[in-house]
């Protein structure tokens, strides 16, 4: 949920069943509009989902999933003091955290998608392919991805990506199966915008839209770990999970969302850090909504903290693993 009302007007009618539940936009949002506004929206997202299953879709709530478009693309000049707040409750209040960039979705509709003119709707569609309220061979909901995606409570940032992406022209010549989807999950397609390439995966899932066979969509992702084991780290074997889901997306035979918990988030968190402390060693903008300095203090020292979980884990080896095992073994002893 976009504060922005021009926003929310032009991505309404692209926003199908429950899609995105919430963003809460840091000084202006989570600390006065948001606020105001959880309750409604987080009764509107779950409304539709309830009447398809009522058994099956718990009332969401705020805490456990919300969205944050962390941005370059932004006509608001305080972003850094936004974003920074924003992490700051994001880290401690929520279990799972999709990372989605504008700056990441302009790129896609302007490279992959050809559009000239991208509006707030094609950036809404973008991120609107969720599967997880339909059944499928193998199910993967919230809680299920929290128990495998997060190794650590703070580290779950996650970069969301989908396939298949093509310009409208070409879609028609363009033939879908499990391997090309695969071979699309790459840092083109994803929508934060920073390489994986310069991190490593603590953690992946992948879900399919289809009626497939199993067999093959393991044997593709293993593959795919098999050609890019640098990009993983080592200590956590087994670290893929897939999911299939019968009903694919409308308008396509088949598609796949990506979801990957990279330490190369960290770039974006940096990338905000550093604006946010230009702007906060000169107390500029300090007289807005946000009247206690030290929320912004603390909401610095958080995200500072956040990165250097990332890093630390990043450089992390199997070897230092066993070595730290072996030293509380002792210690116990």
């Amino acid at each position: 949920m976009d504060s922005d009302p021009l926003a929310r007007s032009s991505s309404q009618t692209t926003l199908d069943s429950v899609r995105v539940v919430q963003e809460i936009t840091g000084q202006r949002g989570y600390y006065t509009e948001g606020a105001e506004l959880v309750d409604s929206i987080l009764d509107v997202a779950w409304e539709p989902a309830h009447h398809q299953d009522p058994r099956g879709v718990p009332r969401p709530r705020h805490e456990h999933l919300q969205c944050r478009a962390l941005t370059k693309v932004s006509d608001t000049v305080v972003e850094p003091y936004n974003a920074t707040l924003s992490v700051h409750q994001l880290v401690e209040n929520t279990d799972e955290t999709y990372s989605i960039d504008n700056e990441a979705l302009c790129n896609i509709c302007f490279r992959t998608l050809k559009l000239a003119t991208p509006t707030y709707g094609d950036l809404s569609h973008l991120v609107s392919a969720t599967c997880l309220h339909f059944l499928g061979q193998l199910n993967a909901d919230l809680r299920k991805l929290a128990l495998n995606m997060v190794p650590f409570p703070c580290l779950h940032f996650f970069m969301p990506g989908s396939a298949p992406l093509t310009s409208r022209g070409s879609q028609q010549y363009r033939a879908l199966t499990v391997s090309e989807l695969t071979q699309q999950m790459n840092s083109k397609n994803m929508m934060a915008a920073c390489d994986p390439r310069h991190g490593r995966y603590l953690t992946v899932a992948a879900i399919f839209r289809d009626r497939m066979c199993m067999k093959e969509v393991d044997e593709q992702m293993l593959n795919v770990q098999n050609k890019n084991s640098s990009y993983f780290v080592e200590w956590i074997p087994n670290s893929v999970k897939t999911a299939v889901c019968d009903i694919p997306p409308w308008g396509l035979k088949m598609a796949s969302t990506f979801i990957g918990n990279s330490t190369t988030i960290q770039e974006l968190f940096k990338c905000i850090s550093e604006q946010f402390t230009a702007m906060f060693q000169r107390k500029a903008f300090l007289h807005g909504e946000v009247k206690d300095e030290m929320q912004f203090t603390e909401a610095e020292s958080n995200m500072n903290n956040l990165v250097s979980g990332y890093q630390q884990y990043q450089d992390a080896t199997a070897d230092e693993q066993e070595k730290f095992k072996e030293e509380e073994g002792e210690d116990e002893a």
